[in-house]
C-alpha cells in the first residue's frame, strides 16, 4: 500500500510540474493567466494526491454517497461515486475542492477521478449571475437548483484531473467513468 501512496506522489508532483510548464488550454482559451492557471492546478494536484487512498479521503472529512451518479439525460458518461465535504462548501481555494469523484477499481477499491467546488449563489435566483466564480482562468457553470432537497441554487466547476475527459477537463460528466450495474440511484417513482 506505501508504494501506490509514493506512486500516486510522484505521479502527482509530476503532473504538477507539468501543468506549471504548459499553459492550460481553458486559460488559454479564455484569455486568462495561463501561470495563474497553472499554479491553482498545481495546488489542486498536491493537495488531492493524497485521496487516491480512500481511506485519506474519508479521514479528511469527505463523507461517501452510496450511489455512483450517471448522467441520466445523455445517457452517457458519469460522475462517480460523490464524496462531499460540506466545510468546503463556497469555497474558491484550488486546494479545497468541496466534492471527490472516484469509480470502480474493479478490485473492490475506489478510483480517485475528479474533483468539483461548488458555491452557492447570493441572490438564489437562477436568473441572475452577477456573482460567478472561476478558477483555472474557467467560469463556474450555473447558477442552477439544487440537485436534492435543500440544496441551494449554486455554481459548480468540476475538473478531470486523475481521468481523461473526452469531452473536456472541465465538462460535468466524463464519458470514460461508468457505473457498475446495481451501484447508481433508483429512479423516483411516478407520482
Amino acid at each position: 500500500m506505501p508504494r501506490r501512496i509514493a506512486l500516486a506522489l510522484t505521479t502527482a508532483a509530476s503532473l504538477a510540474l507539468a501543468a506549471a510548464a504548459a499553459p492550460t488550454g481553458a486559460s488559454a482559451a479564455t484569455g486568462a493567466d495561463t501561470g495563474r492557471a497553472a499554479v491553482e492546478r498545481a495546488l489542486t494536484y498536491r493537495a488531492t494526491a493524497p485521496f487516491h487512498l480512500h481511506a485519506n479521503a474519508v479521514r479528511a472529512g469527505y463523507v461517501p454517497d452510496k450511489y455512483c451518479v450517471v448522467d441520466r439525460a445523455a445517457g452517457t458518461g458519469a460522475l462517480g461515486y460523490p464524496h462531499f465535504n460540506h466545510a468546503y462548501d463556497n469555497s474558491v481555494d484550488p486546494s479545497k475542492p468541496a466534492a471527490l469523484f472516484y469509480e470502480d477499481d474493479g478490485r473492490g477499491g475506489k478510483r480517485l477521478v475528479g474533483v468539483q467546488w461548488l458555491v452557492y449563489d447570493r441572490d438564489q435566483n437562477p436568473a441572475t449571475d452577477d456573482d460567478r466564480p472561476s478558477l483555472f482562468g474557467t467560469a463556474f457553470k450555473g447558477p442552477r437548483p439544487g440537485n436534492f432537497p435543500g440544496q441551494p441554487v449554486h455554481y459548480a466547476l468540476h475538473l478531470w484531473l486523475w481521468k481523461k475527459n473526452p469531452k473536456g477537463v472541465f465538462e460535468t460528466f466524463n464519458p470514460a467513468v461508468t457505473c457498475l450495474p446495481g451501484t447508481t440511484r433508483p429512479p423516483k417513482p411516478a407520482a
